[in-house]
Order: structure tokens, then C-alpha cells, then sequence
């Protein structure tokens, strides 16, 4: 997901502005809720995130890192790595070009470039780089798709549109069932997207009037004397300093309001493609999409024309280290295998699947997923491919996904567990954790399961690669599942003797156990952060290449 806590939180804050109501502080809340060290709370509140927090050591306030940086002076100074490691990027597309990341991608040598030929009798011509599974064969893109949950609705509303129950045979009323649970779902997921247009539209609109009022291009240009409201202000004026003021004084910045106009222009468009069950963009690519055995097609532009999300996650993996460049990667010693898979809207099923296959089938030893959605209605072709994945001894690693859920109880996918029973061996679901060490550590829209998620990793404002060489950070579980991704790598890429199985439980068995309190996802309810996972705790890479270390001798 592209647009995710703090977009939300400006929308709620300016929402109060505009409304003109009182509002409580988190930090008044804070002390409702969860009993905290005053003297760290206060500390706390005047750290900013830097770009390299998530690489810090495990234990340097207020921070929960992961010990990379530490991991590379300590413990690998003098060694050379044994083994160059692919990590497929199953995501929407990645600058290859970056020049923090050229040098870092993988290159099929069986292939000869341009030569329109499938040289190394895989099936795909010229796939020097990894492959485009929603690209047309005249070299389009598949940009904007729908939900899952559209193209269900659209199907069955094929079948059962205006059928009374009593009307409808024996041997498909399940069918009929299932259509009308998808019909209540895409028609709240309809009017909340209207609601949602609605009330951005009038902080966008109370904003505007607020800049236009004061004068100010950029919110990040005015002090406190231009928000002095004097006995000269009209109400308007007086308004439009209040506005202002209580943006500022919550942390926003004039790059989160461009924020707000991105989400803004993105529900917009929903109408007319996430949720309109009139749009199929399937067409592009030309396949027989109902064939699911089908693998051969797409193009070989793996950049594609939104690459912002996939760039950010590569970037995380494998950036350049030490080069004087933006960003640092976590693992040195890797290729990275670009597979163009997600557009804006959800990722497909058949896609998914053979996306898998193919990293598997051409040596990729990790496979990060920085995708997600609640329905998978071809899952058994996904479960096929993990299963050939898992008996490669291929780690897949995915985002626990970034609606607040507890996923012990909620349909999030991918998942390791297979449809028929079972479950891949080679898998790890991550939460998001922040960089802030007090009651908020834990994402507020990372998704969590006792059972179903396995490690918590840092994906809030993370720093890495953006097209056209540029850097910003990001937050999500999207990013916080390269992280470990990238240490698995890492740790693969010295110790290559170790099996992805040991690698796993490696990782597993030395993460930063975490007792304390914080506030479950989504709410402001105390909860201890070892519920939130099968380990409690959050990625450590120090701590896992020592271990790594030791086994392997």
C-alpha cells in the first residue's frame, strides 16, 4: 500500500480543524492508556527518524534497529562473503537504471540482449533482468487494475444479479451465498470510498482556503509571528491561522499535504477503475487469463510506468552500500531479480503464481512479497507455486499486510498456509514496528497474529531508492518485509552451508524480545507486544549472524 498512517493522521487532524471541535493530544491519551516513563516519553517526542535508523544497533534509544551497521564493523569485518544471493522483487516494477541499484541487478548471462529470441529455452525472450507478467507483448503496461474484490463481485453479479433466492437451484446456493456476502462487502467498500471522497475533499478545500488566506505557497514558510491571531483578524483570517496552527503544531509538513492531494487523486480514480466492475485493463496483456496453467506471456520491461513502490522496496534489500550515494542496503553481496507483478489495484492470482515460479525456477534463493489483498479466489495455483518454491528451499518472505488486523482471524494474502491443508516450511509473514521505542513502536496499521505473523521488522520511515535517482522514506509492512529479506540474504551470502530452513529459524530464535506494553494497531488499546506475534520480538541482525556464525562451524 502506497498511502498509509500518516496520510491518515493529517486527514483525521485537519478533519478536526475543519470541524472546529477539541481534540486530546496523543500524548494526553498516552496517559490514559499505557503508564510510560515520563522522562523517555518527553525524549522521545523530540527524535525525528534519520535515514539509516532502521540499520542502528538494537538497543541505541530510542530505536529498535536491527544491528546491520554493527553486524558489518563487528562481525563480517575481514570476511568475504561465499556466495552471491538472488532476491526476487515480486512488486510493481523497479528502476533498474537507479544509480543506487544498477550494479545490484540481476542479469540473465543465458540471454542475449534485444535479440528477440529465448535463448535460454525458459519460455520468456530476452528476460535479462526478471520478467513483466502485466505487460503486453507490443511492450504496453497494465497500470491501473481493480480490487479482488470488484472482479468477484463483477463475476457473480454475471450469474445472480436480480435472482431471488427461492428462484435459484439446489447445487448453486452456495455460490449464490458467497455472491451475496461479496455484494454486502464491495457496496460498504463503495460507499466508505464515497465517504472518504467526501471528507478529504473538505480538509483539501479548508487547506486551500487557509494558504489562500495567509498568502503561503508552502505551510513549511510560516513562523509563529504570522500566526499570531491580533484584534485586526477577521474570522476568516482567524480561522485560517487556527487551521494552520494545528497542523503545525501536529507534525505536518507540506510533503505530507502533497500526500494528501496523491490519496486524494487516487480515490478519485476509483470509480473508474479499482472499484468499477465495468473495467478489465486484462486485455493488455493478451492472455487467456481463465488458463491458469498458461505461463508464457507479458513483456521483459520490468521498470514498467509506476516503479515508485517496487524501487523503494529493492532499494531496502540491496542499495549500494557505502558509495556516497542516498541510501544504504542491507545485504552487499546479492542480485536482484525484478518480477513486475502489482499494479495500482490488486495483484492477480496467476500472476502471483507464476511470478513465484519463475524466481524459483531461476535461482532466486529469497522472494520478497510487498503485496497483499483479502481475497485469492485462484489460491490453489499460488499454493502449487509456493509448494515448488518451498521444495527448492526458497525463503518467501511477505508483509503481514496494513489494514490493522489481527490476521489470526481475518483473510490476508499471500499466506503460507496451503488451501487443502499444510503450510510452506520456507516462509515468513512480517509486521511493521517504528522507529519510536515508547508506547507507539508498533505500527498503528501493521496487520498482527499470534499465530500468523513472525517477526516484527522497522517499516515506518524508512529510508531507500525512488525512481530517477531520487531517496525519500516510506512506511508499511511493505517495507519492513525487505528488511528481512535483505538480512536473510545477508546471512545466506556468508554462510551459503546453512539451509534456508536453518536461515529461518536463525532469524526466528534471535530477535530482540520486546516486554512491553504498546498500543495494538488500529487503537489505542494497551496491549503487550509479544501478542502480537509467534516470537514477541523484532528482526536482529547482529544477533542472527552471530548465531549464523556459530552453526556453521
Amino acid at each position: 500500500m502506497k498511502y498509509l498512517n500518516k496520510l491518515f493522521i493529517l486527514v483525521f487532524l485537519s478533519t478536526f480543524v475543519i470541524s472546529c471541535t477539541g481534540t486530546r493530544t496523543t500524548t494526553e491519551t498516552d496517559t490514559d492508556q499505557i503508564e510510560a516513563d515520563d522522562s523517555q516519553t518527553s525524549e522521545v517526542t523530540e527524535v525525528k527518524a534519520t535515514e539509516t535508523w532502521h540499520l542502528n544497533s538494537t538497543n541505541a534509544f530510542p530505536y529498535y534497529g536491527t544491528g546491520v551497521e554493527k553486524s558489518y564493523t563487528e562481525l563480517l569485518s575481514g570476511l568475504e562473503p561465499k556466495e552471491k544471493v538472488i532476491v526476487a522483487i515480486i512488486d510493481s516494477g523497479t528502476d533498474i537504471e537507479h544509480e543506487d541499484l544498477s550494479d545490484k541487478i540481476w542479469v540473465n548471462d543465458d540471454e542475449v540482449p534485444g535479440n528477440r529470441k529465448d535463448d535460454d529455452g525458459n519460455g520468456y525472450i530476452d528476460d535479462i533482468n526478471g520478467w513483466n507478467f502485466i505487460g503486453g507483448p507490443d511492450g504496453s503496461h497494465v497500470n491501473k487494475d481493480t480490487y479482488e474484490l470488484t472482479r468477484l463481485y463483477a463475476k457473480y453479479s454475471e450469474r445472480f444479479e436480480g435472482v431471488k433466492e427461492d428462484s435459484v437451484l439446489s447445487d448453486e446456493q452456495e455460490d449464490y451465498q458467497y455472491y451475496l456476502e461479496i455484494k454486502e462487502a464491495f457496496e460498504q467498500r463503495v460507499q466508505q470510498n464515497r465517504q472518504e471522497l467526501n471528507q478529504i475533499g473538505q480538509t483539501r478545500q479548508a487547506i486551500q482556503f487557509a494558504k489562500r488566506a495567509l498568502g503561503i505557497a508552502s505551510i513549511d514558510s510560516v513562523d509563529s509571528d504570522m500566526l499570531q491571531v491580533t484584534s485586526e483578524d477577521g474570522q476568516q483570517m482567524q480561522q485560517a491561522k487556527q487551521i494552520i496552527t494545528y497542523l503545525l503544531n501536529n507534525g505536518a509538513s507540506e510533503a505530507e499535504l502533497k500526500e494528501l492531494e496523491d490519496y486524494y487523486e487516487h480515490i478519485s480514480g476509483l470509480a473508474e477503475y479499482g472499484l468499477n466492475p465495468d473495467f478489465n485493463p486484462r486485455t493488455i496483456v493478451r492472455d487467456n487469463y481463465d488458463d491458469l496453467e498458461n505461463r508464457i506471456y507479458g513483456n521483459n520491461d520490468v521498470i514498467g510506468p509506476t516503479g515508485d513502490h517496487g524501487t523503494h522496496v529493492a532499494g531496502i534489500v540491496g542499495a549500494i552500500r557505502n558509495n556516497d550515494l542516498g541510501a544504504q542496503g542491507i545485504a552487499d553481496h546479492i542480485e536482484l531479480m525484478i518480477l513486475r507483478t502489482v499494479p495500482d489495484g490488486d495483484e492477480r492470482d496467476k500472476d502471483v503464481a507464476n511470478s513465484i515460479r519463475y524466481a524459483a525456477e531461476n535461482g532466486a534463493r529469497v522472494i520478497n512479497m510487498s503485496f497483499g489483498k483479502g481475497y485469492s479466489p485462484q489460491k490453489e495455483y499460488v499454493d502449487a507455486a509456493m509448494k515448488f518454491a518451498d521444495s527448492l528451499g526458497v525463503l518467501m518472505v511477505s508483509g503481514s499486510g496494513n489494514g490493522s488486523d489481527n490476521i489470526d482471524s481475518t483473510n490476508s494474502y499471500p499466506t503460507r498456509f496451503y488451501k487443502d491443508g499444510g503450510k510452506a516450511t520456507n516462509y515468513l509473514s512480517v509486521g511493521a514496528s517504528s522507529w519510536q521505542s515508547d508506547s507507539t513502536l508498533v505500527a498503528s496499521f501493521s496487520n498482527y497474529g499470534k499465530s500468523n505473523v513472525d517477526i516484527f521488522a522497522p517499516g515506518v520511515d524508512v529510508y531507500s531508492t525512488y525512481p530517477e535517482n531520487e531517496y525519500q522514506m516510506n512506511s508499511g509492512t511493505s517495507m519492513a518485509s525487505p528488511v528481512v529479506a535483505g538480512v536473510a540474504a545477508l546471512i545466506m551470502s556468508y554462510y551459503p552451508e546453512l539451509s534456508t530452513s536453518e536461515v529461518k529459524d536463525i532469524i526466528l530464535e534471535t530477535v530482540t524480545k520486546v516486554n512491553q506494553m504498546v498500543y495494538k494497531p488500529g487503537t489505542m488499546e494497551a496491549i503487550h507486544f509479544s501478542e502480537l506475534s509467534s516470537t514477541g520480538g523484532i528482526i536482529n541482525a547482529y544477533e542472527a549472524l552471530k548465531l549464523a556464525g556459530e552453526r556453521s562451524n
